[in-house]
Formats: C-alpha cells, structure tokens, sequence
C-alpha cells in the first residue's frame, strides 16, 4: 500500500503550469529551489511579483542585460483607472475590486483600454470608489484567502453586503489582481510575453497549506507558466541584498542573527535568518520563521477608524456600522499620506451620508499626525517585557463570522514569545551558539531589516528597535542594528524578480536551510475503550528540522496499523522549537508550545478485497522532495497492493487505487 500525502516544506516551492488541482498542505520554511528548478531558463525577464493585502507590485530583472552583481532591475509602472474612464501608471496597485451595480458606470468608464469589458474595478479607482461605497468593495481578500474556516472558493466578498449585491470569492478576486498585473506588463513589453518570463510570487511565511496552494492555483488561473513562490521575508532580504551591490558582506559577519520583521496590510511576518561561514564564503541559513499572526494594517486603520469615531460621538455626530466601515478606508488612505509625508500634519476625511442629501449630509473631519502615531505607536508596539506574552481573552459563545485576527494588537508581545520560543533555535548549528549569552532567555539577534508599508513611520521602525534592545540589555548584550533597506513598498517585489534571476542563473547568495519545522503524524494508542476518554495520541516524528531536500528516510524498524474501508483521518503536527528529535522519535507528551497541529486530512482508503475496518501491517517511508514537499509513503508488509491518496484543498479527500 503506498499512501501519499504531501506537505510544503520550502517556501521557495515550484508550481509549474501543470500543478494538480489535489495537492497536499505546505509546510513554513523557506529554501534554495532545488535542482530541478521549472523556470524557463531561456526567459529575458525574471518578474517578482507582491501579491499583497493593501497593495500589489511588479519588479523585472531583465536576465540579458545583467551581468553578475551589475543587475539591471526596473518596477512596472501599472496602468489601471483612478477615475471613471481615466487611466494612470502608478508604482502600486491598490488591491481592492469594486463590483459597482449596473447603472453606476458605463462600460466605457469601467474598463481599461485594449481590455476585454468587465463588470469590476481594480485598483486605485476601487478603492477610492469603495471608499464611498463599502459594501460593493472587497478587501483584504489575500487575509482571507488563508482563513482555514471557510470556503475560501466560495463567493464571500464583500463580507457584509446585503443580498443584491453580488460577491466573489477570495480565490476569484487574487485571480483579478493578478490578471490585472499580467495585462499591464503585455501593455508595456509586447516584445517579452508573460507567459515566457520566469515569474516569482510572493506569499507570507506563516501562509497555511491551502493558502499556499490556492495562492498557485490562481496563479495557474491567471497565466503564470513559469511559477516560483517565495516568502515575502526572504524576498524583503534578497532585496537588501541586491540594494547593497554586492556590499551586504560588509555589513553582515559570522555568527549574526538577522531577525526580518515585516509587517504589512494583513499579517506580521517574523523570520530569523543566520549568517555563517563556509569555506572562507558567508552564507546564509533560515532557522526560524513565526506563527500566523493575522496582525497588520488593516487592524490598525480600523482602530484609527474606532477612535475618530468616538471624538465625532463626542461632538453629536453618531455614526452608524456602514458609515464606520466606510470611515475605516478613509482612515487607511489619511493613515498611507501621512506616514508617506512627514509634512503632513492632518489629512481630512469624508465620511458619507446614507440618506438622499449625499452632499450635505456627509460628515467632514480629519486625521491627525499626532492621532495616527500614538493610535500605532502605543496602541499596536507598547514596550513590554520580552517574557510577556500575546493576551488572550474568553471568547463569546456566538460571533459574527469574519476573519480570524490575532486577539493581543500589540505586535511587540507577538515578536516577545516568538524570540523567546526560539531561544535555542542555535544549539544544533555549527558556530553560531557561542555567539548566544549564558542564561539568555530569548534568542539575540544581532541585527534587524524591516519590511512592510506600517514600518515606514520612523517612530514605529525606532520603537521597536528599543524595545528589542532593551531586550538585550537586560541580557547584557550588545544592541543590534538596522540594517538599511530599499523602498518598503517595493521590496518584497525587487527581492523576489532578484532571486529569480539568481535561481535560473545559478549566481549570487541563496537562503538555505531545509524544512522549517520537525514535522509529526499522530499514531493513535490501542487501548480498550473508556468512557468519556479518547485513545492517547502520540506524535511519531516523519522529518527532523533542517531536512533537505533529495533526502529520504524510511522506518522499516518500526511498524504501524492503517485502517481500511472506513472513514479516518490523519493528523500531523509540526514544531519549531523542538531540533534535536530524529526520524522515528515517539512523542507520548508535548507542551502547548512544541508542537502545533496542522491541518488534518480526512480519507477512506478502499479496502481493496479486505474487510471494513481490517487494520494493516505497513512501514513508513518520508521524502522531502526536490522542491520541498514532504512525502509520506506506508508500505505494507509483505504486501504488493497500493493506494494512493492526496490531500485536496477544496476540503475533499481523492482517494485512487493505483498499480
């Protein structure tokens, strides 16, 4: 019997045109794509592309042109309606899409030149239309591409609007994001199709597995051929890299820990990153990367939203849920121009009327410098204690659906319980665990690169630099530094058309480092039945941290029992605390903290000739393959009788019998 089910373990995975619709889930790490690397080697350009919460962005290397660390690299202006019927290029796409009804715009003032006719907006004419209008706006449609508790092909967007509205899903509205951004390039290089460029997409590091896969089939859906995907924080580094023309060497020595915190419209990405050296060349080795934080700018415009709502209650102007909602894009766009330009002092804000007086009953005020940095500032990075954790809260019992967002705002505590999770993330790596101070409580690192639009108000960027070396004077140890990065808008998208070009090229340093985390699948105990008591589980481990890829490993001393005929299911774990287990340690106790659960995967093996039920002698074989997907493979004793079974995203199982 060969059961399969495959989980990521790179984040720099390949998904060529190909890709199978039934893939398994992917695990958080990031590595050097591997040997048998799908891009088009013949390409001119090598495209990253930032497919992001607020904002999208599009980089080029033009490979031809390029010569070593003489790298040729531009950013696709792109072109998209700002106004009905009115088209600029802009370094950003705004990722919202507006589904206006059928008598607000004619055809005309809603579709881009040259472009087959549409009924949405995308873009910055979206947003702002949006603005005014949030119930036919969909946002934050990459947050909820990777909410596990809904149907995330299913038409959900805009959230809350009423029944004449039409929706899309959020598969569907990263379809139209990236469709818009393959168009505007065929715009400007007719010469260099899309469908011939090597093309890296980014994704957060803490993307779940169906995440990651649907974010590779809209792709796919959109006409991305030649498709690589990378995590943002490693592409935020690989810009640096390049920034530096070749200087980064300078910069970085042996033994420093570069801690990577990107905070952006959705999520808060944290990633430790260690420099080391190797035949007299550094290198660089990934060896942490966080949990999912749905933590980010979206949270923050909408307190900035809560707190103008509360100084206009103050002043007998009561708003309603649709008027705070629309006061919340507002509030983004007065939050962007501010942290964009250290003139400004106020931004004023429109907030709309839902009565016949559109004009007249709309109700004007404004957003203040002061307001946004102590709202950000104090609200969202508090100085606390690096043994402070995320606070939680009891939950009522009924909620409202919507996005699953992180209960503690205060990012500082999550970055806290991140480095103190990881504090011996350095024990098993050669070189580098001298470098720790005896009794440290936390992880040091000895340098920090931000990313993220929210980390572009120097306030925020000098507060968490003091509360980090506040950190480590306690620990007495020396503060680490910043290191200088591109333009945060734009970096995720250089970084990554950077680590195309370097991946097909075979030049330039790469981030190595294996799978992310130990990965598990439970083994149920067999016990006889109690009431009230479930069977004890045990964790059984399949791929130590730090795997690599082309390595494969096989339990033969060990063996297990797969049930046949019936519905089960299987569970795995993964843990990035816990570096020393080996292939075929049995867990029978693990803290909170060391092991995290994974998406389950719910099947019926066919029992093939044998009876419902009937449990099978098998060994366990695990491969974590060329491009980072772990491989799972239970080979039945003296048996020649396969299946094979794949994990499907849509929340299905697809289980085939094969030869």
């Amino acid at each position: 019997m060969n059961m399969f089910a495959s989980i990521a373990a790179s984040g720099a995975a390949q998904t060529a045109a190909s890709t199978p619709d039934s893939v398994a889930a992917t695990a958080q790490s990031v590595s050097a794509t591997g040997p048998n690397n799908t891009q088009n080697s013949g390409a001119q350009f090598s495209i990253g592309i930032d497919l992001g919460t607020t904002h999208c962005a599009l980089s080029y290397v033009d490979k031809i042109a390029s010569d070593g660390d003489q790298i040729v690299q531009g950013v696709l202006d792109i072109l998209q309606l700002c106004a009905p019927a009115s088209v600029e290029a802009k370094p950003l796409l705004p990722s919202f899409l507006y589904l206006p009804h059928e008598s607000e715009l004619s055809e005309a003032e809603r579709t881009l030149p040259g472009a087959a006719s549409s009924d949405f907006i995308t873009g910055e004419f979206a947003r702002s239309r949006g603005a005014a209008t949030p119930i036919r706006l969909v946002s934050s449609a990459k947050s909820w591409l990777c909410h596990p508790g809904v149907d995330r092909r299913s038409p959900l967007l805009p959230a809350d609007a009423p029944e004449e509205v039409s929706r899309i899903s959020p598969l569907t509205a990263s379809i139209r994001y990236l469709e818009h951004l393959r168009w505007a390039w065929e715009q400007a290089h007719p010469e260099a199709p899309f469908a011939q460029q090597d093309i890296t997409v980014t994704i957060p590091a803490s993307f779940d597995p169906a995440a990651r896969e649907l974010t590779a089939e809209a792709c796919k859906a959109a006409g991305f051929a030649n498709l690589t995907l990378l995590e943002e924080p490693q592409a935020a580094l690989y810009s640096w890299i390049q920034a530096s023309g070749g200087q980064w060497r300078k910069q970085v020595q042996h033994g420093d820990i570069i801690l990577v915190v990107d905070v952006g419209g959705g999520t808060t990405d944290l990633s430790l990153i260690a420099v080391r050296e190797r035949e007299g060349n550094l290198e660089l080795q990934r060896i942490a990367v966080g949990e999912h934080i749905l933590l980010g700018g979206d949270n923050m415009d909408l307190a900035l939203a809560y707190g103008v709502a509360r100084k206009l209650a103050q002043e007998g102007k009561q708003l309603d849920a649709w008027q705070t909602r629309a006061l919340a894009h507002g509030c983004r766009a007065a939050k962007e121009q501010l942290l964009a330009d250290a003139n400004l002092q106020s931004v004023p804000v429109v907030v709309p009327s839902r009565g016949s007086k559109l004009i007249g009953g709309s109700i004007r005020t404004e957003v203040t410098r002061d307001e946004v940095l102590a709202m950000l500032v104090e609200g969202f990075f508090p100085k606390v204690a690096v043994s402070a954790k995320p606070q939680t809260r009891a939950r009522a019992a009924l909620t409202q659906l919507g996005l699953p967002y992180a209960q503690d705002a205060a990012v500082t505590r999550h970055l806290a319980a991140f480095l103190s999770r990881q504090v011996n993330a350095l024990a098993d790596i050669d070189g580098l665990n001298a470098e720790q101070t005896d009794g440290s409580t936390f992880l040091h690192p000895t340098a920090i690169l931000f990313n993220g639009g929210v980390l572009k108000a120097p306030q925020i960027e000098q507060r968490i630099l003091e509360v980090i070396n506040g950190w480590l004077d306690e620990e007495a140890s020396e503060p680490a530094r910043l290191l200088d990065g591109a333009n945060l808008d734009l970096a995720v998208a250089r970084g990554a058309a950077y680590y195309g070009h370097i991946a097909t090229s075979g030049r330039g340093v790469r981030i190595r480092g294996g799978t992310a985390q130990s990965y598990y699948v439970g083994v149920e105990s067999n016990m006889p039945a109690i009431p009230g008591m479930e069977p004890p589980l045990s964790a059984l481990c399949l791929a130590p941290f730090g795997m690599e890829e082309g390595t494969e490993v096989a339990l033969s001393d060990l063996e297990l029992g797969l049930v046949v005929g019936e519905p089960v299911r299987l569970r795995f774990f993964g843990s990035s605390v816990r570096r020393t287990d080996v292939v075929g340690t049995m867990l029978d106790f693990w803290g909170p903290e060391e092991l995290v659960e994974l998406q389950e995967i719910e099947l019926n093996l066919p029992a093939a000739g044998r009876a419902a039920g009937e449990v099978v002698p098998v060994t366990l074989e695990a491969r974590v393959t060329d491009i980072g997907t772990l491989e799972l493979n239970a080979v039945p004793v003296g048996g020649t009788d396969r299946w094979k079974v794949e994990f499907d995203v849509r929340a299905e199982t697809s289980v085939e019998a094969a030869e």
